[in-house]
């Protein structure tokens, strides 16, 4: 049985949203949501030219991966992101947001601002496409309930006494 499970476990295929970097994520994003501000007109220190590819989804997923270490495949997770953005939750700060470094001037009060430009269906949209994006078996299974998720009523309907034990073993 021990032999069978091991062996099964390494033969698990990766899950899609598994093979998705963070970095690839911010074209997919604009493909779906293409009135989203880019933001990318930041000058690269490295060459002097507009660094295009650096726009705000991407500094956005990198904040959220990267530098608060969230996950990307919960939509609480995003709004709290959003929210860091907005001033409402934990505070942000230069030196650690994306494309600091990278960039002569420092994105983050561009993108701050971006984002509270933002209507709330406009973010909504934005935290439904991520999560769809980083784990797209959740968004179909959030659509409808299958069968198995309903609860079951329990059969007894008279109070249980509490079964005695934990601290009072301690005695």
């Amino acid at each position: 049985m021990g032999k069978s499970l091991h062996r099964n476990l390494f033969s698990i295929q990766p899950a899609y949203a598994q093979r998705i970097t963070p970095g690839d994520v911010w074209q997919l994003v604009y493909q779906q949501l293409p009135d989203l501000p880019r933001e990318n007109k930041y000058i690269s220190k490295e060459n002097g030219k507009v660094a295009e590819t650096n726009t705000l989804v991407n500094r956005l997923i990198r904040y959220h991966v990267y530098t608060k270490g969230r996950a990307p495949i919960y939509r609480l997770d995003w709004k709290l992101t959003l929210a860091d953005y907005l001033g409402a939750n934990e505070i942000m700060y230069d030196t650690t947001y994306p494309g600091n470094d990278s960039l002569r001037e420092n994105p983050i009060d561009g993108d701050k601002a971006a984002i509270a430009r933002l209507t709330r269906s406009q973010r909504d949209a934005l935290v439904q496409v991520l999560v769809n994006i980083f784990n797209p078996t959740t968004s179909q299974n959030t659509l409808s309930p299958t069968p198995d998720t309903t609860a079951t009523p329990s059969k007894s309907t008279t109070p249980q006494s509490p079964q005695r034990g934990g601290a009072e073993l301690l005695r």
